[in-house]
């Protein structure tokens, strides 16, 4: 969005919802807080998933492809994956806008996105539009990129009705990023790395594969700066198995952040798991961190563990009530490191630079910061890169 730009009052211009969080603050900046923004010269994008962030356009050219059954050169035999009807059903949902009533309805949103994403090439051109979506300038615009770097995750995927392993994933995802690095960033790998997922939900073994592969492309070169713990914590599945992979991240000089406390733990047993992985394992960053125990703050404040805070997500989600019951007002006042992040700009509509706007709009759209604390937040999450 350029700094003189405004949306349409009230309203997606792409969907038939009221604006997002994110954009209806961006409408309460004056030019010259837009071109701040736009001027920040650390926007560092820390919290943001691959499949969350396919841009609506990029999506339909899949699915279009998918239902002209025109496959990619090399890819022709492969089967489809996934139910047609469903597949588009997924995607209208996704293109009209979702509404969540909870944090629990976030997590039926992707099968379509991933029956889409079922190939290499499909993976490739996937992160090829996500890298676009944050470090590229808009086309036909003067606005800057939305960020200036950006660690993007994503759980590695085994398909096997396509034949594609975690590792065939993975590769195409850094094989975008090396490619857009050197046509779209003048060579400057510097700007994107990658953060290799591991789901609560997966088996002991399945963590020591992805550990393993997320070591083994580091030692080769490629732009593996870290793993990540992520999925619903309500899934009751061991977390504790996880913990001797999750224990070898730090050693092989990989970055960890942890999902922890995204939701409130239902009984002392929830606690004390999310408790034992902060202190145990020793992520340099958490993601959201909504719901930190008492004993988990002090262990935060402590060591300083950078937070990756993700507004707009925690509103759409209800996870919090409003602005100004975010956790967010309370590390402020403490001084906890801080990157601002989308967390999934797809659902939830929204962009870096917007995200950014809840922090300088004034009240009741934003947290009315002022321009030098929406500086200091941005040099912190600077600090917190992994790469």
């Amino acid at each position: 969005m350029c700094p003189t730009e405004t949306l349409p009052t009230g309203t997606d211009p792409l969907r038939s919802l009221p604006l997002a969080p994110g954009p209806a603050a961006l409408q309460h900046l004056t030019p010259s807080q837009l071109s701040f923004l736009h001027t920040l010269p650390h926007r560092a994008e820390l919290h943001a998933h691959l499949n969350g962030s396919i841009p609506v356009e990029t999506l339909r050219e899949l699915a279009a492809r998918r239902r002209d059954r025109r496959a990619f050169p090399g890819e022709e035999s492969l089967p489809l994956v996934g139910e047609g009807e469903a597949v588009e059903s997924g995607l209208r949902r996704l293109e009209d806008g979702v509404v969540l009533e909870e944090i629990g309805d976030f997590f039926g949103l992707f099968p379509s996105i991933y029956a889409l994403t079922s190939t290499p090439t499909a993976i490739y051109h996937a992160t090829l539009s996500v890298l676009r979506l944050f470090l590229s300038p808009p086309p036909n615009s003067t606005a800057s990129a939305d960020a200036t770097h950006l660690d993007l995750r994503t759980t590695p995927r085994a398909v096997s009705t396509t034949h594609v392993t975690r590792e065939d994933y993975l590769r195409a995802v850094l094989h975008a990023m090396a490619d857009f690095a050197r046509d779209e960033l003048g060579g400057d790998a510097s700007r994107v790395g990658l953060i290799v997922s591991v789901d609560r939900r997966m088996s002991a073994a399945d963590a020591d594969e992805i550990v393993a592969l997320a070591v083994k492309l580091k030692e080769e070169g490629e732009r593996v700066m870290g793993v990540d713990l992520c999925g619903d914590m309500t899934t009751g599945n061991d977390v504790r198995q996880l913990l001797p992979a999750l224990a070898r991240v730090k050693a092989a000089g990989l970055g960890l952040t942890m999902h922890l406390y995204e939701t409130a733990p239902q009984t002392p047993d929830e606690e004390q798991i999310e408790y034992e992985l902060l202190t145990l394992c020793r992520p340099d960053r958490l993601g959201h961190a909504t719901f930190l125990s008492p004993r988990a703050l002090e262990v935060v404040l402590e060591k300083r563990i950078c937070l990756e805070l993700c507004l707009s997500s925690n509103l759409l989600c209800k996870t919090v009530k409003n602005l100004e019951s975010h956790h967010i007002v309370q590390h402020l006042l403490h001084g906890t490191p801080i990157a601002i992040c989308t967390d999934d700009p797809l659902p939830f509509r929204t962009s870096l630079i917007a995200e950014y706007a809840l922090l300088l709009a004034p009240a009741p759209h934003g947290l009315g910061l002022s321009e030098e604390a929406v500086r200091r937040i941005a040099e912190g999450a600077w600090e917190g890169r992994f790469s």
